[in-house]
This record gives structure tokens, sequence and C-alpha cells, in this order.
């Protein structure tokens, strides 16, 4: 580290740097007949020290791009890519190379093209890094004569050594990919074996980039089992559902040297078929955990408003016969087994599709999450008495009377209540349970969720069967009137907090928007159930006015507003702040000027996703509790200029610094007439804290 430091210094100090890799365009042969094919390249020669990237550069970095100007007839193919080298930086792995290296692109020529002479032409931009990132890019041409009676070039042998560092196909390896546990937030692990043609390599594998996601860099070695290689990889989804599958280099790996690459496509399943020799789990086990799982769900802050409603129904049940108590236990225990019988054959279904499926999914969907909040706010709203339903029913209170019903039905959809509840909650035992559950076949799935469904279910039907054991509770009375309005409120808290996920759906305008049509259709149903349930001279009125509040609030709040049923991607802000992490704004010269009109000290980091060393000083010297501490003392303003997409007023800033690229990291005393102080391209804690440390006695002294 104290090297690069010292070498940092020593390039900082030097001119404003400009790309220095060489680009040309060579080509194997001087002339290629009509409807042949020529393999061209595009060769990148680097300074020492310096590199460039592979198509997926990894952690950090950007892969080189091609954009051809061709004349008719001559059509260009993808990018070959030759073996990148994996380097290490930090924390940080990257996929790139070094010295040079001839991307390959072969060019067709269609059957009719017209012989003569023709200029190929293409724009090549490219990153370069060692400690600085700088972009690159030049025009390269070449000549091809399209006709017979080609001649090798100078390049040709250039070209074909190159052809033999491509990867080879792996079309014929049956290497498998599958998901390893269930997953944590946005990350996920997934196991990869294959048999390996050398069993003495080291093996890897280099992920090509993938849409909506990432594979890491890092890779975790596994012990082989059964002659087969064994590797495990962690999967980040930003966007969208998780991948189907996987593409990337299979990488075995002797000596220094000697590389050997296999493309592959590996479709990704629920488990590896061999789970390569990791310890067998046994079912009775994961049977036991889902078990008692499900047991302890009836304790969890989910399940809690329904059995409020279960403990109501069992003081009621208690005055009752014996055979009745036990059908209504068995018909509350069938609700439930059938609504994780249902939740099985989701898991299923999701996962026949080549999705990913997870514990409490269907509260990513706001369709969901809107209808949920509905349904528990009126059987909230029944509890506390606003309306009642008659044995007929009407659409707009049905959901709400079926909670709180009497008899099968009331017994049935409490089981289905309580299983919906339940799925956003996991109790211990239960996250194991469902990490063995989602990687077996559907048979197993339904197996252990029907057996979750018979731990949530059994301290009622063992109540019913035993009926005696209810003489602990008090007799039915006027109190249970009270007690069923009291049990209102632990359902009103369940629909606040279902009406907070609705800001992950809509943005911050989404608890509004829904609260209010919740308040509307409180108010509807209070017009129902006092003038049209309850008796009056104009109960038509009353039933047009809470048909009308409800269409009105549903149009205006949910359809126009918020669009509940396709809402838009939720916009990024700009900055995203790590939670803890340093409280970074939008970079902005009009940001800097403010915040030292308030005689504060400012610190700004011009970064970007793809630079090497921007990441690594994030990591090392930024984002850490020391430097959070320091800029919290001063009260400095932290501000962020990203440069991962061309920016123009960034690109002259960097320039007014004499830097090429960046990291450019500077630290502003109150002073408005000193400078700030640019602090070197590798950061180290020491300097980022003695920066702030001056510019506070700058700060100081010009107060005085």
């Amino acid at each position: 580290m104290r090297w690069l430091v010292l070498l940092t210094t020593l390039l900082v100090a030097l001119p404003l740097r400009a790309a220095t890799t060489q680009v040309r365009l060579v080509l194997p042969t001087d002339a290629v007949a009509p409807g042949q094919t020529v393999l061209a390249g595009v060769r990148l020669k680097m300074a020492p020290m310096w590199h460039t990237y592979w198509r997926n550069a990894g952690d950090a970095g950007a892969p080189t791009e091609i954009e051809w100007s061709l004349p008719p007839g001559i059509t260009a193919g993808e990018i070959q890519w030759p073996i990148p080298e994996k380097t290490r930086f930090g924390d940080l792995l990257t996929y790139d190379y070094h010295d040079e290296v001839v991307l390959l692109v072969p060019l067709s020529v269609s059957a009719d093209a017209a012989p003569g002479p023709r200029e190929l032409k293409a724009e090549v931009s490219w990153l370069e890094c060692e400690v600085q990132c700088v972009k690159g890019s030049g025009d390269v041409s070449a000549k091809l004569t399209i006709g017979p009676g080609g001649k090798p070039t100078a390049e040709a042998a250039l070209i074909e050594s190159w052809k033999g560092k491509l990867p080879k196909s792996g079309s014929d390896i049956p290497a498998k990919a599958a998901w390893s546990g269930a997953p944590d937030g946005d990350s996920r692990g997934i196991e990869i074996e294959w048999p390996p043609r050398n069993a003495k390599a080291q093996y890897d594998f280099y992920p090509f980039a993938g849409k909506g996601f990432e594979v890491a860099a890092k890779t975790e070695v596994l012990p082989n089992a059964g002659g087969k290689a064994r590797l495990k990889k962690a999967v980040t989804k930003y966007e969208g559902d998780w991948p189907a599958e996987i593409s990337g280099l299979l990488i075995e790996k002797t000596g220094s040297e000697s590389v050997s690459a296999y493309e592959v496509k590996m479709p990704l399943t629920t488990a590896v078929a061999s789970v390569a020799g990791a310890k067998a789990q046994s079912l009775w086990a994961m049977l036991g955990f889902a078990f008692l799982g499900g047991l302890i769900l009836n304790i969890m802050p989910c399940v809690l408003p329904v059995i409020a409603l279960k403990i109501l129904g069992f003081v009621q049940q208690s005055k009752e016969a014996p055979g009745r108590v036990r059908s209504l236990g068995i018909v509350y225990t069938f609700g439930v087994l059938a609504s994780f019988l249902v939740l099985a054959g989701l898991v299923v279904a999701v996962q026949q599709a080549g999705r990913a499926a997870s514990w409490g999914m269907q509260f990513q969907n706001p369709v969901f999450v809107v209808i949920m909040t509905t349904l528990v706010t009126l059987v909230a709203l029944n509890l506390f008495g606003l309306f009642e339903v008659n044995l007929g029913g009407r659409a707009m209170g049905a959901a709400g009377d079926l909670a709180s019903k009497e008899g099968p039905t009331g017994a049935f959809f409490n089981g289905v209540l309580a299983t919906v509840l339940a799925t956003p909650c996991t109790a211990p035992f239960l996250a194991v349970a469902l990490g063995f559950a989602f990687a077996q076949p559907a048979s197993i799935i339904c197996l252990m969720f029907l057996v979750m469904g018979l731990g949530l279910a059994a301290p009622y039907l063992v109540l019913s069967w035993f009926p005696q054991w209810l003489r602990v509770l008090p007799k039915p009375g006027a109190w249970m009137e009270k007690f069923k309005i009291a049990m209102g409120f632990p359902m009103l808290a369940t629909a606040l907090w279902l009406l907070s996920l609705t800001n992950a759906h809509f943005g911050s305008s989404g608890p509004l928007w829904v609260g209010l049509f919740l308040v509307v259709l409180a108010l509807a149903v209070w017009i129902w159930g006092q003038f049209v349930q309850r008796g009056g001279a104009r109960r038509g009125v009353a039933l047009a006015l809470s048909v009308v509040l409800i269409a009105l609030a549903y149009g205006y709040a949910l359809e126009r507003e918020l669009n509940w049923r396709n809402p838009a991607p939720l916009a990024a802000n700009g900055v995203h702040v790590k939670q803890g992490g340093i409280p970074w704004e939008a970079w902005s010269p009009q940001a800097v000027a403010d915040a030292r009109g308030a005689g504060r000290v400012v610190l700004v980091d011009f970064t970007a996703d793809w630079c090497v060393t921007c990441q690594a000083n994030k990591k090392s010297s930024l984002e850490i509790a020391s430097v959070r501490q320091k800029l919290k003392d001063l009260n400095a303003v932290a501000l962020l200029g990203d440069y991962t997409r061309e920016d123009p007023r960034i690109a002259e800033e960097l320039k007014r610094y004499q830097r090429a690229g960046v990291p450019l990291v500077l630290v502003y005393p109150t002073d408005r007439a000193a400078e700030p102080m640019v602090l070197p391209s590798l950061l180290t804690p020491g300097i980022v804290l003695d920066a702030l440390e001056k510019a506070a006695g700058k700060q100081t002294a010009a107060a005085r």
C-alpha cells in the first residue's frame, strides 16, 4: 500500500495524462471472396502497468466497445473476447488485459458483393486504468479487397495466435448451476459443478454480464465431490426477477500460463443433481422444523389479530355441543391447509417458470398489498360494528363478514386469513425449513407446506378436540361484544402495517392515496351499515351514496393517482445513501457555493461505478467510521459527483484540477478565497482525516 501511495503521489504531480493505449485494425488477408468471412482484429497496446477490460469488467471497470462503419455488403459479428486475467485490487476483483489484447470480430461478405477494394472503419472506445482511470477512444481503418486470391498479411500470425487464446465451446461439458439456499434480500448464492478436463487444475468461473443482475467476481472453491469441480458464487439482483440461467467461462488453470476456458450457458435449477457431496439433510428433521415453525407462527405479530378472533370464537363455541366444536376445528384446519397448499402450488409454478420463489413473495405484488390492506381494514370495521352483512351478503362487505361469521364459513376463512397474514413473518425453525423446501421437488414442497400449516392450526385443532380445556375461558356474556370491538384494534394495527408496505411500490405517495381510499371506504361502509342495514326512510339514497363514494375514491386515489394495478418503476434519486453511511448529496457547482456560503467544510468525491480506485477509496478511506464521525463533528457537507455516465460539468472540473479521469477528491475550507485541497488518487484514512482537520483549522483562522 505504501508504494502505491508513493506512486500515486508521483502520478498526481505529473501533467494531465491523456489515454496512451494504441489501437489498430488488423486483417489476416488482403482479400476475401464474396460469401466468405474474414476474422478482423482490433489490437489494443497498453502502456506498462495499465490495463483494459474484458466483456464483464468485474467489480469495477468497463468493457471496450467497437462501433463499425462498414461499406454495403459487409457486416460485423459479435466480439470474440480472449480469456482475461483476474486481478485483485484491494477488496475488488476485475477481469482485464495487460500489455496488449486483440479483440477478434468476424466480418461477413455477402454473396452478391461487387468485387473491388473497400475501406473498413470503426470507432473504438475503452477504459484504461492503472491507479487513475482514463477513457480513451480512437478511429481505426484498414483496406480489404473483395475478390479471390487473397494473400496473408503481416498480421496474419498475430491474429492466429490470439485465436488460440479464445475460450473453447463447453457445449459437451455437463456443467450445472443451482441456487444455494433462500434469498438474503437482493443477494443469493449459486453453486456450479462440472467434471473438469484436468483434475489437478485450479478452478474458477468468469461470468458474462447479465441484465438486471450481477454475478460476483469473488469465488468460493468448494471441496470436490464425485470427481467434479465445485464453486460457489453470489448473485445480486437489481431489477426484475431472478435470472433463469447464467453464462460465462469455466476456468481450469495449471501453472501461471496454462489456462483453459470453456464457454457455457447453464439453466439455474433449484438444486444441483448430486448436491455434490454436501451433507444430506434429514427430511424428518426438516419436517419437524416445519411443524415447529408453523406452531411458533401463532405468537408472531402478523397472526395475532386472527388469534384474537379465534379466542372469541372459542368462547362462543364453549356453549355448543362437543361434536360441533370439533367439526369447526377441523374446518379451520382445512382452511389453513388449503391455503398452504395454494402457496406450495404457487412456489412450484414459479420455479417451473424458471423464476425464484420466496416466502412472502406475494407481498412483492402491489395489487395484493392494496387488496390485503383493504380486506383487513374491512375486517376491523366489521369488528367495530360499523356494518354487518346478512346471510345473503353483498360484495362490498362480504370480506369483512367472513372473518367474524359463525359456523363453517367463518372457521374456514379464519384459517385462510391466518395463513395469508403469516406469510411475511418467519418464525424460528421456519427459515431452515423453507430454505430446504424451496430446493426440493414439487411433492416435497407440498409436504413441507402442509406440515407448516398443520403446525399453525395445531393449537386450535387440539382445543376443539379437548373442549374441556376451554373451561378456563370466561363464560359467554355481554363482555364478548366489548372484547370483539377491542380485537378490532390489533386488526387495525395490521392494516396500518400493510399500508406502510405501499411505500415500496408507489413511493412516498403510496400510504397517502391508499389511506385516503380507506378513509372514504370506512365512511361508505358506515353509511351503508347505519342507514341501509339498520333501516331508515332513505335506504336507496344511502346505498347510492355509499357506492358513489367508493367509486370516486377508487377512481381518483387508486386509478388516477397511483395507477395501482401497473405502477411505474420508482425513479432513482441520483445519490444512493447506504444505511448508516455518509449522508451524500448530489454534487453541483451551486451546491458547493451554497455550502461554502454557509461556512461549512465541503468534501467532494468525483467517482464512477467503473473506477477501481474509486471503489477501493470508498471502502478503505471514505465510508469508514472515523471519517463519518469527523464529518459529523465538523458539520461538513459531503457531495458526490457521479461520473459513471458522461457529465460535461464533471469533465470540466477534472480538467480544471489537471486530472484525466476519476477519482478526484476535494476538500474545501470555508475561506471562500482559499482553493480546495486536491487529495491523491489513492487514499488512506489518514490522508482524508488530515485534510478535513486542515480545512477546519483554516475555518478557525478565518473566524478569528
